[in-house]
């Protein structure tokens, strides 16, 4: 729900400042708001805990007038597939696999993925195949922290073994520095209607563990990891003009 609320806060701050403005004739400075989507199959260590995941990012870069951009984002990750999600629980499991909650029923427990990237990024647009000279090829490479863990939610919160502190030892709390790189085709309207880019995303994360100790295995976890991430991206752009390029004036 805060992440909700920080994405409608975002689009409303961001439709505020974006001035119409006509830009065929030039390449100029501008900022660029976004908001992304993007699908992710796992890869290396990754890839043993979760299966695909999605994330919902926010970013805002600057591009200057030869086409250079810097920028920041976030993005938020979240799957719903767990692999062997049935060892990890089997200390606190009956015979027939289920948890017990507070009133010696079975208790509900869903796991799925959680986690986060943010980073900075910078890269270059290669004027090819748009109505303009702020459209074309793409690239950029970012460094960050990459963070995930696995989400441990029971209905009702009635389950003891899995509620507070206890999650901690079983949600494989996992973070650590992390490379990013992207290659796609952005579209800027010469009206500032339709503003887009799509492509694809890579990502290469050196991680360890951060929980002190692990319920499941009954020691702390030490392994250097190296997980990985890559699939397609798509994201709205919502440039912010600061003035319409090649004005004319006549006396």
């Amino acid at each position: 729900m805060k992440f909700r609320f920080i994405l409608v806060i975002f689009i409303l701050f961001a439709s505020l400042l974006t001035a119409k403005a006509q830009i065929k004739d030039s390449s100029i400075n501008m900022w660029q708001a976004e908001i992304n989507y993007s699908f992710h199959v796992p890869g290396g260590d990754m890839a043993e805990r979760f299966g695909m995941s999605s994330t919902i990012g926010l970013g805002l870069s600057y591009k200057t007038k030869s086409n250079w951009t810097l920028g920041v984002e976030y993005n938020y990750i979240f799957g719903g597939t767990l692999k062997d999600s049935s060892n990890m629980l089997s200390g606190i499991m009956t015979e027939s696999g289920y948890v017990i909650n507070s009133y010696g029923e079975y208790g509900t427990i869903l796991l799925s993925e959680r986690g986060f990237y943010t980073g900075i990024k910078a890269g270059k647009l290669i004027p090819v195949a748009g109505p303009n000279k702020n459209s074309g090829i793409i690239f950029n490479v970012g460094a960050g922290l990459l963070q995930h863990h696995i989400r441990i939610e029971n209905k009702d919160n009635n389950t003891p073994p899995v509620l507070g502190d206890y999650k901690k030892g079983y949600d494989k709390l996992t973070n650590g520095l992390s490379a990013r790189e992207f290659i796609g085709y952005q579209f800027l309207d010469n009206k500032g209607l339709i503003n887009f880019y799509v492509g694809f995303e890579f990502y290469q994360a050196w991680t360890m563990c951060r929980r002190d100790y692990n319920f499941d295995t009954m020691q702390r976890d030490d392994t250097k990891r190296n997980d990985y991430l890559m699939g397609i991206r798509a994201g709205w752009i919502l440039p912010v003009y600061k003035k319409a390029p090649n004005s004319y004036y006549y006396y």
